[in-house]
Parts: C-alpha cells; structure tokens; sequence
C-alpha cells in the first residue's frame, strides 16, 4: 500500500538514493484488541476559548466532534470581548457538549490579571456564581477559581523553599475562602484546581494535603501542558499525580488539562495524534490551548463552518466506539515520533486506529482479531488527513488504500504504512471481510513542493514551529519564504508532472497586510495570471489557496512574483486534476435507533452496510468546496430519506439528487428501512437555479448605504447597516417554488477589541436579524480578518412562492457589510 506519490523525476533520484544507502526498516506499531483500556471517552478534543459566541463555530462544524469539554470566560468578563461561558454554553449543549470550565479569574481585563486583593476578587466570584447558579444546565458549568496560581498572584513556582511556603499558605486560604464562598451560592457546584501552568510534585502535595484536611478538595484536578516536552513527561506527571492521591487517601478526582499544545501542535493531525493518544490512553479530559484567536475550536475550524485537516482528526476521534485498546508506538513517550490511539467495537464489528507524528514507513501490527467478530479476513480501509494550515480547508480525507487480508493463524494482521508524512495522522478500519473485492482507491498524482527549496529572489526563508521554538506557527518543513517585497520578489518552482493535463495547484501561503493581496503566477515565464490572497491572522497563520494550471508532460517552472500587498510562500502542492467525488461510508456514520451491521458484501467502500431499523437514522457530515448544487447518490437496497437543512427528500437507490450544500460542512441525515451501503457525492457546486441580489439592489434604509470597494463581488457592498432599529437593508425575492431554501449571506467585517494580550488576537462577531415573511432569525458572523474581506455564510430558510421581502437589519448593534445575498432550493 502507498500512502503517498512522487513526481517521475523525483522518484528516480529517491531509487538512486536508495541504491547508495542502507534500507531504513519500517517503524512497527502494535495495536493488541485483547488489551482494551476502558470506554472510549473522547476526553482529548476540548478547546480553550474553542467557542467564540453563540453560532461561532456553526453548528454542523461543532457537532460532529461530540466536544467532552471547553474552557470559557465567565459572562461579562473583561479578558476577552467573547467567549462568555453562559451565552456560549447555548450552542454548545445544544451540539452534545458535555462540561464547560469557567475560567473565574478572566473577569478581570489584563494579563497577567491584576491582583486588587480577595476582598476585590470576592464581590466577582459572587456574581459568577449565581449567574451560572442561575444558568439553564447550570449542573454542567465547572467553577476554576485560579489560573495558573503558580505564576499569578501567588507565584508558587519559586525556588526558595520559605518564599514558597509562605507563597502557598496565602494561595490555600484563599483557595478555602473562594471554595466555600462559591458553595454558598451553588451548593451543587463542581470546582476545579488548582490549575497550575506545569506539573509541581511540591505544590500538588501541599494542595491536596491542606483540601482534604480542610473538606475543600476539587471535584477536577487541573494543570496544564504546554510545553513539547510534555510529549515525554506527562505519562510521569500523570502517574505521580495519581500516586500522591492514593498515598493521601483521596478519591481519585476526574482530570482535566484544561490546556495543552503549543501553536506547532494546533491543527497539525500528525501532532494532535501524539497528544490525543497519551490523553485518551489516561482516561483524562484535555482542551487545546489558546494562543490566537476565540471561535475556531483552537485552529481546527476554518472561518466558521469550513473543516481543516485538525477538524478532520477530530472528526475521525469522535467516530472511535466501544473500548480503547493497548497501542505500543516504537518510542513511548518521546517528543515527535510515531503515536497512536485504537478502539474496538465488537457491536460494531470495527477496530480502528488513528497514527501519526512520523515521516517514512510503519509497519501497524494488529494483534489478537477475535474471529467471532471479525472471521477469517478483514477489510482494511487506509484514509489520510493532511495538514491544510490553520485556515486552508481540507476536502473529506482521501481513502488511499482498501484491501482484503486474512488473519495469520496467530490472530494477527499487518497494515502497511508507505510514504506517510510527518504533519498527517492516517486512520486504519478494519471490518469484517464478505465476498467481493473492495472498489480500489483512486489516489490522482500528487507532488509536494517546498517554498524553502524554490529559486529565491528578493525574498527570505524563515525558520518556524520547531521544537525549540515550539510556539512558532506550523510550517511545512518548519520553514517558509518571506520578505518578498521588493518589485523584483518572485519564487521559482521547478516541477515536474507525468501526464499532459489540468492540475490542482494548492499554494499553503499567510497574508500579513490586513487587505486581500495577490501575486503574479506564470508558466514557464508566459502570460502571468493574478492570484488573489484573502487576509489571514497574521504573516505566519497558514491559509491554503487553490486553484488549476494545464501543464504538458515533463519539467516547469512555476512562478510566483510580487503583485499588490506581501504574502508569504509556505509550499505548492500539484496534484492531477480530477471530478471531485467522495463515497462516506454508512458504517461509519453517527448512529441512533435501533440499527445494525451487515459485512457480508465487501464490494464498493468495502465497508459493509447499515441496515436501518424503524426510526433509526444515521447522520453524514459531508463536505462541500463551496456554495453550490452537488449530486447526492444513496446506494442503499431500498430508498431512503435524506434530511438536509431542513428539507427532507426521497432518495432512491443509486438515482443521483441534486442538492445545494453550503461551503464546509453539511449534515446529512438518512433514514429508513434500508441496508446502506455509502453516501456518494460529487460536483464542484454548480450554481444555476441560485438567486443572486447584489447590495446595490437592496432598498436602504435608516443611514445604511452603498460603499465602493474593489473587493466587493460588483464594486459596491452595503455598509453602515444597523446600530438602528431604522436601519435596514430590504431585499425583494421571486421564488419560483414554495420550500426550503439555502441563504447564503456575503459578508465582511473587522470588529476588534485590543485588550493589550502578546498572544490573543481579539477578534469580535457582529449580528443581524434575518426576517423572511412573519420569521426572524438571529445569525452571528464572525471576524473576516480585515475590512476587504468577504466570506459568505449559509442560512437556511422559508420562502413562498412568487414574492417574497428578506429584511436584513440590527437594531442595538452595527450589522456586518453586505456584499450579496443568494438563495437557493435545497433540491435543485
């Protein structure tokens, strides 16, 4: 199995190299399905300041990830203009969230907080408290009174032994004095601590020693995680933790690292695999920390409902049922190697693994597969999610290999691993293997290049995101191409392709002017085309262009010169071009009601089917490049119903349906008394039925009006809208059906509140009221990066046929710039 290709001429210099060096032998890791760990708990996909507000991240990019835990600001607290544990807790529960951490000390606004003393603190926690005593859920709120205790207010990390003793003794009366205070307003509540920024033996000694004498103990133990070096310490930390416990006599406390990763590790599958593995292995709860901006579930969300290859990963965690079973990596507890977490269901007849944090080749080696779940063979299905930057969407991970291999006599079987890059993690499934042969993977050319590698001119190669540096930002290579600012800058890539054709071209780039930027492409010096760079968060906040180039068979050079603005090179991606198409398997959707497995036919995803009992559904989350018609194919033995944005249709089996998918994530629900096999979907979004209105086609009203701008999709969007219940735009709608309809909104905006933080970018939402006919909805719409940018964001909903008015407005707060509006049928 290959996971992965090199261009022709890259391929003959690997050959030659090889001849001249000895083989480097596979890595091997062992997954043992008879040593299971406990339930799989999901416990390692939490996010630090992950929710923004009320709808940011979407729904259908939040859900999926079935979230165990998020740590938040309380309401009003001035640390961060979002991120209000109660208003966010909305969407939050209402997506399956489990617990949401209160961050007590972020009602204060600067950093480190300021210390006015505990009578100051005191009045606060009164008001924290019985706003979340009052809350709805309120039994899922957990209070952490102190953040990182060890650096602020107390500094409990000195070296001197009186200074520290005298340090602590003040930080465990107030620790008592807030404990009981809290309790006295919320008698049920759950408080965590003492949530140190690193492990200290010392400090947790003295803590639980003092809370258990005293009867103020916690029902969470929380510390954080932040440095790589965790990567190799925390099993010990972990261990000694659980030791001074049982030598104290506590009750073991649930576990919370309530932060943890560096920003090398935010997004990248191939670390967060390493992360995820020791968390889930432990059985601890674990939120990614948060170094750059609230709303985007620590770097895994793309604007607000688009996926990236860190979402994916997730995505796959959440999918993992049953037990987690032993996984023995080649180097245990070591910085940057080879990692993995597997779970078995024998319910589900499915074990899977997820691998990452190695370049090279992995033997994966799965021991003791029961034949009365699995038989005789199995079926082994090998997808990949790659790192897509912070911001560059990434498509449903690519199956790369599906293949029948029977089990050894010894109950074993092998899954190799070839050509797998650092920065990915790989999913393994193996199921029970029927008759037929699985549909082979189509995995098209595709050549990575590195900007560092390119011919340079007027430009610089920076070093990023190393383990000595851990808080740099990702990079491909741990390096990228900057400075490219004089009018001479340009980088040349020289590729080369295997075929005459169309190719993808996928340019991992960061934008650090605050206004969309372009470069100038060319083909072996022709005609230059422009590319244009939306705004990212800064110069080092990695953001994926795409777009296609027909090149001849044999050697280019691509370039990319200075247009307007600076952009940041980072890596070129060439991969053949083909009609997108993705088959999501039914087996390995969410679940509910009364449903079952059926492997007796290995054919097409090679995965079985699900057979769909009476009221049982099973939901997909299916991923569109952009706003658009795609086809939607059910192979299923009888038809079922797909639910999609409110609309529900009857899908026949094998009769492709036109539906309108928004950019991102789109959930879909089958059901229906079925076996189904996989949910087929193809297209790259068409658009004809779409209603397109313009600004400038908008009736004004209450100071909104037309403002020009080049970025705009006519030159004009509609600006100064809202902070007025006058203030509204009124677009006029001639539906030509009665139904459902995707709205999809164009929007930009730039709001921000500077608190002053070295790390945090403080981004704000805006909000509007959306009323069609007698309905109005609230819809937020978060921060585009800059004033010139414009994403769009889909809003389902109900039009009548023939005339319809759709009022855009905000009457306490500025709307976001509108640059369009279109509307679409769901079924097209």
């Amino acid at each position: 199995m290959t996971a992965g290709f090199l261009p022709a001429g890259a391929q003959a210099e690997q050959r030659a190299e090889r001849r001249a060096e000895a083989p480097v032998a596979a890595q091997r890791l062992t997954v043992d399905l008879a040593a299971p760990e406990g339930k799989v708990m999901l416990g390692a996909n939490g996010a630090l300041y992950g929710l923004g507000d009320d709808g940011v991240p979407s729904d259908a990019a939040l859900a999926p990830l079935k979230i165990t835990s998020v740590s938040q600001k309380p309401e009003g607290g001035a640390q961060h203009p979002n991120g209000d544990a109660v208003t966010v807790s909305k969407s939050f529960f209402r997506n399956g969230g489990g617990d949401v951490l209160v961050l007590m000390q972020d009602v204060y606004s600067k950093w480190p907080y300021e210390d006015l003393g505990i009578s100051d603190y005191l009045g606060k926690v009164d008001k924290i408290a019985r706003d979340i005593a009052n809350a709805p859920n309120s039994g899922r709120f957990v209070y952490v009174p102190f953040n990182e205790p060890d650096q602020i207010w107390y500094q409990l990390g000195v070296a001197d032994q009186a200074t520290y003793e005298a340090n602590r003794d003040r930080f465990l009366r107030d620790w008592k004095t807030v404990y009981q205070r809290i309790r006295a307003i919320d008698p049920d509540a759950r408080i965590a601590g003492p949530n140190e920024s690193s492990y200290h033996t010392r400090l947790l000694t003295d803590f639980l020693t003092f809370a258990k004498k005293e009867n103020v103990l916690p029902e969470v133990t929380t510390w954080h995680e932040l440095g790589p070096d965790s990567l190799r310490d925390f099993q010990g930390h972990y261990d000694n933790y659980r030791a001074i416990e049982k030598n104290l006599g506590i009750t073991p406390r649930t576990v919370n690292i309530d932060e943890y990763a560096n920003r090398r590790d935010l997004s990248v599958p191939g670390q967060l695999a390493q992360w995820v593995s020791m968390f889930e292995r432990n059985k601890v709860f674990a939120n990614q920390a948060y170094w750059d901006a609230a709303g985007n579930l620590s770097g895994n969300v793309v604007q607000t409902n688009i996926p990236n290859g860190g979402w994916w990963f997730f995505r796959w965690y959440a999918g993992m049922t049953g037990q987690s079973v032993k996984v023995t990596p080649p180097s245990p507890n070591t910085v940057d190697t080879l990692q993995g977490l597997a779970s078995v269901d024998p319910a589900r007849g499915q074990a899977q693994a997820l691998i990452g944090g190695a370049s090279g080749d992995a033997d994966v080696a799965v021991r003791n597969v029961d034949p009365k779940v699995f038989g005789t063979s199995v079926t082994a299905t090998v997808a990949e999610a790659a790192w897509s930057g912070y911001e560059g969407r990434h498509a449903a991970p690519r199956v790369l290999s599906r293949t029948k291999l029977t089990v050894a006599s010894d109950g074993s079987v092998t899954v190799p691993l070839r050509g797998m890059k650092q920065m990915s993690a790989y999913r393994i499934v193996l199921t029970p293997a029927g008759s037929g042969t699985p549909a082979a993977a189509s995995v098209p050319f595709s050549a990575p290049y590195e900007a560092e590698n390119a011919r340079i001119t007027g430009g610089q190669v920076y070093t990023q995101g190393t383990v000595s540096n851990a808080n740099g930002y990702a990079t491909s290579g741990t390096k990228d191409v900057g400075s490219l600012n004089t009018a001479s800058s340009k980088v040349d890539f020289t590729v080369s392709v295997p075929s005459t054709g169309m190719y993808d071209l996928s340019i991992l780039y960061g934008n650090q002017n605050g206004t969309p930027s372009t470069q100038l492409l060319s083909v072996d010096g022709g005609a230059a085309t422009t590319v244009g760079y939306p705004s990212t968060e800064n110069w080092t906040y990695r953001a994926k262009k795409d777009l296609t180039v027909d090149l001849t068979a044999g050697t280019h050079t691509l370039t990319l010169a200075k247009g307007t603005g600076e952009v940041t090179l980072d890596r070129i991606d060439l991969t053949a071009h083909t009609t997108p198409s993705t088959a999501y398997e039914a087996t390995l959707a969410d679940i509910s009601g009364s449903v079952s497995y059926d492997y007796r036919d290995s054919s097409g995803t090679g995965t079985g089917g699900l057979v769909l009992g009476s009221g049982a559904k099973a939901v997909f989350d299916v991923y569109a490049p952009r706003d658009g018609y795609f086809t939607v194919t059910s192979r299923a033995s009888a038809a079922v119903q797909l639910s999609l944005h409110g609309e529900t249709v009857t899908a026949a089996p094998g009769q492709a349906l036109k539906l309108y998918l928004v950019a991102g994530n789109n959930r879909v629900t089958a059901s229906g008394g079925a076996t189904l096999r996989s949910l087929d979907v193809a297209g790259s979004g068409s658009t004809p039925g779409t209603l397109v209105y313009e600004g400038a086609q908008a009736q004004l009203a209450g100071g909104a009006q037309l403002v020009e701008s080049a970025t705009a999709s006519a030159g004009t969007y509609i600006g100064w809208l809202g902070n007025s219940a006058a203030s509204t735009a009124t677009f006029s709608v001639d539906a030509p059906r009665a139904g459902r309809y995707a709205l999809v909104v164009s929007y930009g905006h730039n709001d921000r509140r500077d608190n002053g933080h070295a790390y945090n970018t403080d981004i704000m939402s805006r909000t509007a009221d959306i009323t069609v006919g007698g309905a109005t909805q609230k819809v937020t719409f978060k921060n585009t990066w800059s004033w010139g940018d414009f994403w769009t964001l889909g809003v389902p909903v109900t039009l009548k046929q023939g005339g319809n008015t759709l009022t855009i407005s905000n009457a306490s707060a500025w709307a976001p710039n509108i640059d369009r509006v279109e509307l679409a049928p769901i079924r097209g």
